[in-house]
């Protein structure tokens, strides 16, 4: 019995003989089933010619990424609190390198995630640190494909997590998409960690909003306005995207209210 993983979307599944017929994240509107053919891989095998590396971001907070590039690319984001710390999202290889560099970290207390495309190995992460409980929203219940005990499905709009941080619901990408709101980053001006509910654009000056990102899908002018309400309200200066180097590093809340602008003028709504 072997927990296959999606090549594609990276989505470790539950235990079987062979690998699943097909991946439902993969099939959905708002991802893609290779044109080549699903294909699948283990841990192990994934361990064969890939590694993770650790990138320092700023005081409390490292990127895990894994080279050569594999299935989203996604990075996951490592929070450092003096009550533990969070793993925001997750990328699909766990090896034993990657677990001793967390330790010298101080290890994981808990993982948060923002929706189904950025799960990757998590009950894999979460065993190799205690069974750390695992918080996702429970919109996203149906797409997990390796259920266990370690998921704590979250309801409503706001979870404060014991480490000081708190997950909001702001849906759009996902119904369940969340953010993650950490107090203390960025010199204590805060900081959002937003996963792909508001993607962080390549000149690092806007961010974007998108039913399906690889498919080209936009969402209408009522979600964006839901998505800037919810991070509006809360207190931040700097963002951090799912993928390297995407990050705003100063007045992250003005570039949200000037890009949902901007977006809903290029859909033709006037702002």
């Amino acid at each position: 019995m072997r927990n296959y993983i999606c090549i594609t979307c990276g989505h470790q599944f539950a235990e079987s003989e062979e690998h699943p017929d097909r991946c439902p994240i993969c099939e959905d509107d708002r991802q893609f089933v290779n044109p080549r053919g699903q294909s699948w891989t283990t841990l192990d095998e994934l361990a064969v010619e890939h590694h993770n590396v650790m990138m320092p971001l700023e005081t409390g907070l490292t990127g895990i990424s894994t080279e050569p590039r594999f299935a989203i690319g996604q990075r996951a984001l490592l929070v450092q609190t003096s009550k533990g710390n969070v793993l925001w999202d997750c990328i699909s290889l766990i090896d034993d390198a990657s677990i001793e560099a967390v330790d010298e970290l101080g290890g994981i207390s808990s993982l948060a995630v923002s929706h189904p495309h950025l799960v990757g190995s998590m009950v894999e992460w979460s065993r190799a640190f205690n069974n750390a409980p695992i918080y996702l929203h429970a919109d996203h219940k149906p797409w997990v494909q390796r259920p266990d005990p370690v998921i704590e499905f979250w309801e409503g709009e706001i979870l404060e997590l014991e480490q000081g941080l708190t997950l909001h619901r702001c849906g759009g990408h996902f119904e369940g998409s969340s953010v993650l709101l950490w107090p203390d980053g960025a010199d204590g001006q805060g900081v959002l960690l937003t996963g792909d509910t508001m993607y962080v654009t390549p000149d690092r000056k806007h961010v974007s909003f998108m039913y399906s990102f690889p498919n080209f899908i936009p969402l209408p002018a009522p979600t964006i306005d839901r998505i800037v309400e919810t991070v509006m309200s809360l207190r931040f200066d700097r963002m951090y995207g799912h993928f390297i180097d995407l990050e705003i590093e100063a007045d992250a809340k003005q570039v949200v209210q000037r890009s949902a602008e901007r977006y809903k003028r290029a859909i033709g709504v006037p702002s």
